[in-house]
C-alpha cells in the first residue's frame, strides 16, 4: 500500500488502543482519532475525516458495535473488525468485512489495512 491512511480506532481498553496508534503510525499512516464507545464512534463517523476504521467488535459491558459497522457501510468508509474472541458470526451485512484477530502483529494489521480499503 502506497498512500498513507487516516485510520479512526474504536477501541475500549486503553492499552490495546495505545498499541494499535503506535501500530498505524509505525506502518506509516495517521490516527485520525479514537473513541471508546458506540456513541462515541457514531459522533467520529458523523464527522468523518478518516479513510478506514479499526473497530473492535465488543466494547465496554460487551457492548456490539455492529450500529457504528452500520453508520460506516452506509457511508461507504472501510473498515475492519477487531475481535479477541468474538465467537457468533458478524451480521450478515458485515460478513465480508476485514478481520483483524487479537493478539494483533504489525503484519495483520498491514494485510487487514490493505484487504480493507481494497474491498471498497
Amino acid at each position: 500500500m502506497a498512500a498513507s491512511l487516516s485510520v479512526l480506532i474504536v477501541e475500549d481498553e486503553p492499552l490495546i488502543a495505545m498499541m494499535l496508534e503506535d501500530f498505524v503510525d509505525a506502518l506509516g499512516h495517521t490516527v485520525a482519532g479514537t473513541a471508546d464507545t458506540v456513541a462515541g464512534a457514531l459522533e467520529k463517523v458523523s464527522e468523518g475525516g478518516f479513510d478506514v476504521v479499526i473497530l473492535d467488535v465488543h466494547l465496554r459491558g460487551g457492548e456490539p458495535s455492529w450500529p457504528v459497522a452500520d453508520a460506516l457501510s452506509d457511508r461507504r468508509v472501510p473498515f475492519l473488525l477487531a475481535t479477541g474472541g468474538h465467537v457468533a458470526p458478524p451480521p450478515v451485512r458485515h460478513a465480508a468485512a476485514a478481520v483483524l484477530p487479537k493478539p494483533f502483529t504489525m503484519d495483520s494489521i498491514k494485510t487487514a489495512l490493505e484487504a480493507s480499503v481494497a474491498a471498497v
